[in-house]
């Protein structure tokens, strides 16, 4: 028996919940495991025997936890090439330099990380001290490079060309298997 015990923003225990428990529902008929969800503390208790079940339920619970919507979460039950990836950035910039590093990242209007989604095919969650990333492994690593070329002072305009670099040798690789 596979079991893990997530922390949960209380903020995000209803959107994991679902109206009338659906989301929950859902999480744990697609993956045959069980979710406890304690919304005094926030965390969220999963048992499973499974462990394809258990790592994909395990997976979907922290994708909403850091901010993702249901819908989207839930695209890691059904994609067996999509992977989550959350980036911690309290590790890597001082408290004193959050807010500048996540407007980087967020852009002007949240242009700069509706550009990373669209370029590279992911989905960006920016939340808190993390940055989670949804998509194939491929996108969520030239992602991954995206956002570090930001958070070490890149400017946007050099991030782009990096991205579309990225973009086309993603595009030239999967018209290899054709």
């Amino acid at each position: 028996m596979n079991v893990i015990e997530i922390e949960v923003p209380e903020d995000r225990i209803g959107v994991l919940i679902g109206k009338e428990g659906e989301i929950r529902k859902l999480i744990e008929e697609r993956t045959g495991c069980k979710l406890k969800i304690s919304g005094r503390y926030g965390s969220v208790k999963i048992e499973c025997g499974d462990a394809i079940g258990f790592m994909k339920a395990r997976d979907v619970v922290t994708a909403i936890a850091h901010g993702f919507s249901p819908d989207v979460a839930l695209k890691l039950l059904d994609d067996d090439f999509l992977v989550l990836e959350v980036i911690d950035l309290s590790s890597m910039v001082s408290d004193n330099s959050m807010r500048r590093i996540k407007g980087r990242i967020i852009g002007k209007e949240g242009k700069m990380r509706k550009q990373i989604e669209d370029m590279l095919n992911v989905n960006v969650s920016v939340r808190d001290k993390y940055v989670a990333i949804i998509g194939e492994a491929e996108n969520v690593g030239a992602a991954r490079e995206a956002l570090m070329m930001l958070i070490d002072g890149a400017q946007h305009s050099t991030v782009i060309k990096f991205m579309e670099k990225k973009r086309r040798d993603l595009k030239s690789r999967s018209l290899d298997w054709i």
